[in-house]
């Protein structure tokens, strides 16, 4: 019985595969075999040629790769501090005013996040929104925030707040109340609850929270185009140019493998540290 459910399941799940063969390791596949073609060649004669990986620690574009990876740690770990206290409101005490919250953080995704960080842009320019009526009606002004690396980091907590809000509240509803209630009546103080009970029994919410936006950040690139100018060239920018102004492939695929081989290791362990079935509440 257990073979012919497993022979059903395969079977069923073909469709799929196939859909994912073709739409996802296929175009994997052909960037990784890019990677190793010589610069502005398309030719397998000389392969494997790693000429492009050398341009890339040669001509500094690892710098790229490190500020996009710490700009996307910081976003994600202001994030978690930002969100915790409205996901553990969203799980344990709005309750019928959860819904209501949910949808005004959904609702903000239905505008491209291009419009929203130019809609920042003129708020925050010299002679926008707020500075523009600050000085019309106090005659005092101050200097854009704009173009450093703290707007840039501030446009993708912006952009990517759901990823991590959504988690952890799921996170958080799986801590059990009466784990909390007895750990109070064991005069338990407020902060022991919550690094002995709440962080622990919510990590796998957390970690799929820090997984979601630490992803998505490190390969943002209209928050450090829009909001940084080029105080910042984010590693997706590189990856762009190489592709079209630079007609480099070879380059942009070799880009693109480190960061999907960084990103992909990370998120690989992180799932490998989550129960799934429990967080879908199948346990």
């Amino acid at each position: 019985m257990k073979r012919l459910d497993g022979k059903l399941g395969t079977l069923a799940s073909l469709p799929m595969l196939v859909v994912l063969a073709l739409a996802f390791i296929a175009p994997l596949g052909l960037v990784a075999i890019f990677s190793i073609l010589p610069e502005k060649v398309f030719s397998i004669v000389n392969m494997p040629n790693f000429s492009a990986f050398k341009t890339m620690v040669n001509q500094g574009y690892y710098k790229s790769l490190l500020w996009s990876l710490f700009m996307a740690f910081a976003a994600s770990t202001i994030l978690f501090i930002i969100c915790w206290p409205l996901a553990y409101g969203m799980a344990k005490v709005f309750k019928r005013f959860a819904l209501i919250i949910t949808i005004a953080v959904v609702m903000s995704l239905f505008v491209s996040e291009n419009i929203r960080l130019f809609g920042w842009v003129l708020t925050l320019m010299k002679g926008g929104l707020i500075e523009g009526y600050l000085r019309h009606w106090t005659g005092v002004g101050f200097e854009s925030p704009l173009y450093n690396v703290g707007i840039i980091i501030f446009g993708i907590v912006y952009v990517y707040l759901p990823f991590m809000l959504f988690p952890l509240a799921q996170g958080i509803s799986m801590v059990p109340e009466d784990a909390r209630q007895a750990a109070r009546d064991l005069g338990a103080t407020r902060w022991q609850v919550l690094t002995q009970i709440d962080l622990p029994l919510a990590a796998p919410g957390i970690m799929v929270g820090y997984l979601l936006t630490f992803v998505l950040a490190a390969g943002a690139m209209a928050e450090a185009k829009i909001l940084g100018g080029r105080a910042v060239i984010a590693i997706a920018d590189d990856i762009q140019t190489a592709f079209t102004y630079g007609q480099n492939w070879p380059l942009g695929s070799a880009l693109s493998m480190v960061l999907i081989v960084l990103i992909g290791t990370l998120a690989i362990y992180g799932i490998a540290k989550i129960d799934l079935d429990k967080i879908m509440g199948r346990d």
